[in-house]
Order: structure tokens, then C-alpha cells, then sequence
């Protein structure tokens, strides 16, 4: 083929341009001079797209592309004068020279800058630049066809576009305009030129993906194309429209295609996200289609089930649960024996339901599968599939309770300066870390791309000398997800396993807290002095969702007084009580260590530190007189370190039971320093005692919903109404033995409103040597009953009517009891040191 071709090359070579019109009037009629020309362009096209010769033999492909640059000059003579009339137009012949100048024109063996700086300059003087010769022929021809120019519109934009794209400066100044013109002529026959939109939309996604384009285009056809519509007051705003858009979508093409190949796909997700909400904004559902499924197989790759399972449900939610046939083209490993769009969206529910359990998202599977069930039971009547799903749907609501579920870290990341992206420049992202992720292994992930960047030390916002800078600067740093308040979890006892996935999940709202020393430094206790500065992110969609990470769309800060981080400090020490023992009630197997060390964080007076601190900073009558404001914060911090004592009591009961004889010494000590603990907190804050009973439903254990919602803290004298006492469950078929047995494992497991008997007054506590066996009766009392799971008799005056609001309080946790008046303070038990009435406090995170 490469002599056949060398010997066409010589002999066009040897002709002039009479020579050529000689040749064009020997043809006897007209049909035979248009087949043949439909066949030269056919012929050159082919030899053009299979590359004859070798890449690297630059003089017979000069020569070559010389010859037919100058024929296909020559045959566009001949189509003008014989072949553009109304009565002798030829819509193939002209569509076909089109394609063929364009497929010249965009060769690889004429793209000089592929090329290096000798070659380039070797060519250009020997042979030029032949793509502008072509470009402007192009150009010329384009207008030559005058009204028949609407007969190419849709067809020859993506041509045109690609041979704007070739990236040589002055012929995508001559050539960008064609693109007005087909506008402009498609709006004088129709008002709209919504058909050229769409097709340059459609081929530019293709173009720019394949490796064409780049910002001096974007910029020329922004410049161009708005200078020739201002000229035009019919196009001006519709094309100032139709500019924004297509400028937009080149801004998310060029970023997307420059992180596609990059080993760290977390920007690659990105660049689709944004791409796939354009074209869902601009009404392109084919594109937005496309762009899911490619996110849905990057997340797939890197086993990011529960994103992708979100990345599918958008398709989804696009079907009905009808038989209409799909519209959209077919997308992923879906059969093509999905006609109608019920069975594609049953097909993607089913997946979807795969990938969150995957993904260990069995609540929102739990979802999908009831609205299969619906469709299952009430619209098709196919009850063998219902009792499947249904089935499925029961091992999700096991799996909930029974599978450890990791909460995932959050880290806000900030990119800073000018050699970022435009994706990613000066914004701040809130990631979602995998499971069990340290800090140190997300943040080696995250700097990869990026090895020049430099990493921020400081969490503070950088000024503008660091974002305006030409370099990369990226801050990194863990933050902590606000829950939003569940209606349906409040004032109700819930089990941890299903509350503590809404505390990490389904969340838009996160928090850092950074502290600082504000007034004058008091050395001895630094709780009066430790303000703290919280900044409050708000991201654009809730966490987890098609993105592992979410741009921050507003940042709020608030400045924490010492008092309130105090009562903060407290209400987070309480939920670790309250959790600890909730978790110990639930499984009983689980080691008692954790336990131990939180426990004995708090009553043993050898840490020091605690709420003796408190007292000191802010409990003292000079303070209330310097802040009378924080009169009601005050008693809400005392209302908290007497709620702390009986859940201490709960968890000394719970330890007492679990605890080791090699353990039994310091779990005897642990009691010895609550006993003093306890009597001095109920001397200065009063008396909370929690009423516990038990779930009655067999095998259910359940657990309190702690929120820290300070409005419901309770004051010494406060009162709520008690609920009805529940009523016993019937009798099930099991065994007496087995309930006893699982009543056993449970113990009290949470604490609600009954009133008991009066307990002794604080000032007849017993001598130390009986304080043990008092602690020991107390919590035994304080239970629902003995070891056989016997609720003891309420006592008679409040047997069977509402109980009086005196003396009832709503906790800090929602939970109730009855609240005494502190009495005096107790005189100093003998044989202990009154430094034991120093009770300390684990530090908050803070």
C-alpha cells in the first residue's frame, strides 16, 4: 500500500491547476464527475486515518499530505462552481468533503507540537503550517453554502469542534466563529438554537475526555463567542447563556480529566460529582446517567460500598414502579432484558441493598427493602419474593444489634493557595475516615498527590498572604460530627447499638473545639481560665453520601465560656458512665477493664483534678457577684455532679458483681472512696435517686438516650409528671428458667420515674466500719429486685395513683428519680482523711 501510495503522491505531484481542470472537464456527464469525487474523498480519508507510513518518517508524510492538501484544494473549486446551486446541490458531496478536510486536518503527523523544537522548525520551513491552509478552507467553504448551512446543523459540530480544538492559536481564531454562525442560523429559522446546543454539549464531553482542549480554549471561545452575540441584540442574552454554559462544563471536563489518571482517586470522585450535578442542573440525563456509574465504579474499586450504594440510589430514584419502557440508555452490567422500568429498579434496589450491607449501612438497607416489600405485597402479589425480602430485612435488624459497628473519624481538610486546582483552591472538606483510619495514615493519603504541598501546623483559618500564594498548603485536622436531635429518640430508652449510628451518620453539622487561656493565670486551677473557641462546619450534603467528603458551605464560631465548658466537661463524663453501664447490661460478657478505669478515674481522690476545682472557680460567692448571669449555668453544674453520684452507684453495683477475686482489693477501696464521695455530694447538692427497673419484654435490653440538651437539665425542686407504670408483658411459651436467666444477664438497665420509700438522712450515715455493708444494701435496693429479676413492692402511698411533682426531676439524660434537698454536711467519717472528700473528673478531649 505505501508504493501504491507513493506512486499517487508522485503523480499528483506532477500536475498544475490546469492540469486538474482539465481532468474535471473530461468526465461526459455530471453524475460521473460526482462519483467520482465521492470516491476520492473517500480514498484520501482512508489513507489518512491508516497512517501509510511510519510516524517517524516525516518527509513521506510532509509529501504526502502536500499532494493531497493541494487536490483537496483543487476539488473545492469544482464543488463551489458545480455543485452549490439550488438545482445541483449535493448534500453527501459536501458532507463528505467536510469530514474528509477535517480527519487532514487533525492528524497526528501534522499536530507540530507534538513534535520537537528542530523538527518543528524543519517543517514549518520547508512545508508550514498546513492546518491553518485547511482550517481557512474549511472556514471559506462553510460560508459558501449560505442557506444550506442549516441541512449541516447538527451533523458537522462535533467536526468543527474538533478541528477548533487542535491546539494552534490563530486557526482557532478563524475557525471558532463557524460556531456563531451555526447558532445564528439555526435561531433565524427556529428561535432557538437548542439543537446545536445539545450536540456541542454531547461531543464536547467526548473531546476534552479523549485528551482535546485545555484553558487558552476555554478563554478564546468565552472571548469570541461573546464578542460576536453582543453584535447580535436577538442572541445577546441567550448567547451569554449558552457562553456560561459550555465554559462551565469545560472547567469541570479539564479538571476532571486532569486527575482522572492520578493513582489517588479521591479527586477523581470529585471532578464526576461535579460533573454529573452540572449535567443533572442543565436537564442532561443520558450525561448524568454516564457520570454516576463511572463514580459508582471508582467507589466500587476502592470498596467504598456505602457511597456507592448512594451513587446508585440516584438512578434509581429516577425509575417508577411502572412498565413503561427506559428512556435513558443502559448503563453498567444491567441485562438488556430489563425493558421496562420496574425491572430495572428492582434490579438497582437489589444491588444497592448489596452494597449497604457491604457497607455495614443495614439501616438505610432496611429502607430499600420496605418499599420492595411494599411493591412485593400490595402491586405485583408476589409473595415468594416478599417473604425473601422480608427475610433479608430481619437479618439486617439482627446484624444492627449483634455486629460491632466502628464509628468513622471525621477530618476537616483545608486547601490553601493558588497551586491548587480550582476544585479544591482555598476551600475546606470534610472527609470521612475509614474504619479504624488513624489520623496519620489519612493524612499520608491525602498529601500523596500533592508531595510539594506543605502541611499547616495550626488549625487556625491561614491569612491571605498563604492563600494567595502561588504554593500548596493543606490543613488537616480531626473534627467532631454534631448529632441532630431525633424527635422519635426523645424522652425514650433506646438501645446503644441503634442510637449511636444517627451520632456518627446522616450528619451535616461538625465541630472543633480549640482552647485558650483568657484573664489572669491562675496556676492551681486552670478550669477558671480555660475558654473555649468552637468553629461549627456546615457541609453541602450530609455524611456518608456519593462522596466520601463534602465541600464546607458555611463556618460559624462561638466562644465557650470556662463555666460552660465545665458543664460540657460533665455532661461527657456522665455519657461515658451511662454508655459504659448500658453496655455491660446488654452484653454481660464484656471485660470489665474500661469499667475499672473510668470508674476509678472519678471516685479515687488520688487523680487529682475533679469537680473540687469547680467548687474553687466558680462556686464561690465572688464569683456570682462579678457574673450574676451565670447563676442558672451554676446550678446546672451542680444538678449534674449530683445526677454523676447514683450512675456511679450503678456502675460500683455493675463492678461489684464482674469483679475478679485478685480485683476484689481495689474494687473495696473504689467503694470506700465512693462512700465519702457520695456523702459530700449529697450534703452540698441533695439526693437523686434513680428508680431502675427493667424492659419486661423478654431478651430486650435497653439503654438510656442520652442528649445534651441543657434546656431539659433539671434543678434542685424541679418537677415533671411521671409516666404510668408499664404494664407486664403476657407470658410467652418460653421457660420460666430461660426468662430468669436473661432477666439475670440484664439487670436494671435503665432508670425511670417511681418514687420509693425515704431513704436515711445523710446525717445518720453509719460508722466507716458499716459504711460497706450500707453501700452494698443501697445498690442492691436501688435495683429492680433480687437476683431472681423480682420488682420489690412500690411503696403505699404511692401504690396505683399519679405520684406528686414534689421531689421529681428530669436528669441531664432524661431520665427521672426523686430529688432531695441537700442537708448539712456530715461530720468526717473516722479513720479516713477529709482529703477523700476530693472527688476528681476525667479530662474531657477538650
Amino acid at each position: 500500500q505505501s508504493h501504491y501510495v507513493a506512486c499517487m503522491a508522485a503523480i499528483l505531484s506532477q500536475m498544475d491547476k490546469d492540469h486538474y481542470s482539465s481532468y474535471i472537464k473530461a468526465f461526459p456527464s455530471r453524475p460521473e464527475l460526482m462519483d467520482f469525487l465521492m470516491e476520492t474523498f473517500i480514498l484520501f480519508k482512508d489513507l489518512i486515518g491508516k497512517m501509510v507510513y511510519p510516524s517517524d518518517w516525516m518527509v513521506m508524510n510532509m509529501v504526502q499530505n502536500r499532494e493531497f492538501l493541494r487536490a483537496i484544494n483543487q476539488f473545492a473549486v469544482t464543488l463551489t462552481e458545480m455543485f452549490l446551486n439550488n438545482s445541483s446541490f449535493e448534500l453527501q458531496l459536501w458532507n463528505n468533503y467536510f469530514h474528509l478536510a477535517v480527519a487532514f486536518l487533525t492528524q497526528d503527523s501534522l499536530q507540530l507540537e507534538n513534535f520537537s523544537q528542530a523538527k518543528r522548525n524543519s517543517i514549518l520551513a520547508k512545508y508550514g503550517d498546513m492546518r491553518a491552509t485547511i482550517g481557512a478552507a474549511i472556514r471559506d467553504m462553510w460560508y459558501n453554502l449560505g442557506h444550506h448551512k442549516i441541512e449541516f446543523i447538527p451533523g458537522m459540530v462535533g467536526p468543527i469542534l474538533e478541528m477548533t480544538l487542535v491546539p494552534e492559536l490563530e486557526l482557532r481564531k478563524s475557525t471558532i466563529p463557524i460556531f456563531f454562525d451555526m447558532m445564528l442560523c439555526e435561531y433565524q429559522l427556529t428561535k432557538s438554537f437548542s439543537r446545536f446546543e445539545d450536540e456541542i454539549l454531547r461531543k464536547l464531553d467526548s473531546e476534552v475526555e479523549g485528551g482535546r482542549g485545555d484553558e487558552q480554549y476555554k478563554q478564546l471561545f468565552e472571548s469570541i463567542l461573546l464578542s460576536c452575540c453582543r453584535r447580535h441584540p436577538e442572541l445577546a442574552k441567550p448567547g451569554e447563556n449558552f457562553v456560561e454554559l459550555v465554559t462551565g462544563l469545560l472547567e469541570r471536563l479539564l479538571d476532571y480529566r486532569a486527575v482522572m489518571n492520578d493513582e489517588n482517586k479521591t479527586y477523581s470522585m470529585s471532578c464526576t460529582v461535579n460533573l454529573l450535578n452540572f449535567y443533572k442542573e442543565i436537564d442532561r440525563q443520558a450525561m448524568y446517567i454516564r457520570y454516576l456509574y463511572k463514580l459508582k465504579d471508582l467507589h466500587i474499586s476502592y470498596e467504598n460500598y456505602t457511597e456507592g450504594a448512594y451513587t446508585l440510589l440516584l438512578h434509581a430514584r429516577l425509575l417508577k414502579w411502572s412498565d413503561e419502557a427506559n428512556t435513558a440508555p443502559m448503563q453498567g452490567l444491567h441485562s438488556p432484558s430489563l425493558h421496562t422500568q420496574r425491572q430495572l429498579k428492582e434490579a438497582l434496589y437489589n444491588q444497592i441493598i448489596d452494597y449497604f450491607d457491604q457497607g455495614k449501612m443495614w439501616e438505610e438497607a432496611i429502607h430499600i427493602c420496605k418499599e420492595l416489600a411494599e411493591q412485593y405485597e400490595s402491586e405485583v402479589f408476589d409473595y415468594e419474593m416478599l417473604s425473601d425480602i422480608l427475610q433479608r430485612e430481619a437479618k439486617f435488624y439482627e446484624k444492627i444489634l449483634k455486629v460491632l459497628r466502628p464509628s468513622p473519624d471525621y477530618f476537616a481538610v483545608g486547601y490553601y493557595g493558588q497551586g491548587f486546582p480550582t476544585f479544591l483552591r482555598n476551600k475546606v472538606f470534610i472527609y470521612r475516615g475509614k474504619e479504624y483510619e488513624r489520623r496519620e495514615d489519612f493524612e499520608m493519603r491525602l498529601l500523596s498527590p500533592f508531595p510539594n504541598a506543605e502541611k499547616l501546623k495550626s488549625t487556625s483559618p491561614p491569612g491571605q498572604d498563604i492563600t494567595s500564594s502561588p504554593g500548596q498548603y493543606i490543613q488537616c485536622f480531626t473534627v467532631q460530627p454534631v448529632e441532630e436531635v431525633k424527635v422519635r429518640f426523645k424522652d425514650r430508652s433506646i438501645p446503644e447499638q441503634i442510637t449511636n449510628f444517627y451520632k456518627a451518620n446522616h450528619i451535616q453539622k461538625f465541630s472543633y473545639s480549640r482552647p485558650f487561656k483568657k484573664g489572669p493565670k491562675d496556676p492551681d486551677n486552670e478550669f477558671a481560665t480555660m475558654w473555649i473557641e468552637r468553629t461549627t462546619f456546615i457541609t453541602a450534603y450530609p455524611l456518608p453520601g456519593i462522596l466520601r467528603w463534602f465541600v464546607v458551605t458555611s463556618t460559624t464560631t462561638t466562644i465557650i465560656s470556662p463555666l460552660e465548658n465545665a458543664i460540657e466537661t460533665m455532661m461527657k463524663t456522665n455519657e461515658k458512665i451511662m454508655s459504659e453501664i448500658n453496655q455491660h447490661q446488654n452484653d454481660p460478657s464484656l471485660p470489665i477493664n474500661p469499667l475499672s478505669m473510668l470508674l476509678n478515674g472519678i471516685v479515687d481522690p488520688a487523680v487529682m483534678g475533679g469537680f473540687a476545682k469547680y467548687e474553687t472557680a466558680f462556686f464561690q460567692e465572688s464569683y456570682l457577684e462579678e457574673h450574676p448571669e451565670d447563676e442558672g449555668n451554676i446550678k446546672k453544674l451542680k444538678d449534674l455532679i449530683a445526677w454523676q453520684t447514683p450512675l456511679l452507684a450503678e456502675g460500683i453495683r455493675i463492678h461489684g458483681r464482674k469483679v475478679t477475686e485478685d480485683l476484689r482489693p481495689f474494687h473495696e477501696r473504689m467503694e470506700q472512696c465512693f462512700v465519702q464521695l457520695r456523702a459530700k455530694v449529697e450534703s452540698q447538692y441533695g439526693v437523686r435517686e434513680m428508680v431502675c427497673f427493667e424492659d419486661r419484654r423478654s431478651g430486650r435490653p435497653r439503654s438510656m438516650a442520652w442528649g445534651p440538651d441543657w434546656d431539659r437539665l433539671s434543678h434542685a425542686g424541679d418537677s415533671m409528671e411521671a409516666p404510668p407504670t408499664p404494664k407486664p408483658a403476657p407470658h410467652t411459651s418460653e421457660s420460666e428458667d430461660r426468662r430468669n436467666e436473661r432477666k439475670e444477664n440484664r439487670s436494671s438497665t435503665f432508670f425511670g420515674y417511681r418514687r420509693q420509700d425515704p431513704r436515711p438522712s445523710i446525717s445518720e450515715l453509719p460508722e466507716p466500719k458499716d459504711e460497706k455493708r450500707r453501700l452494698s444494701r443501697n445498690m442492691s435496693e436501688s435495683s429492680l429486685g433480687s437476683s431472681e429479676g423480682k420488682q420489690p413492692p412500690p411503696s403505699r402511698d404511692t401504690a396505683g395513683a399519679q405520684p406528686s411533682t414534689a421531689g421529681l426531676s428530669l436528669s441531664p439524660s432524661g431520665f427521672g428519680g426523686r430529688v432531695k434537698s441537700a442537708s448539712k454536711a456530715p461530720p468526717v467519717p473516722r479513720k479516713i482523711s477529709p482529703t477523700v472528700y476530693e472527688t476528681f473528673l476525667e479530662q474531657s478531649d477538650a
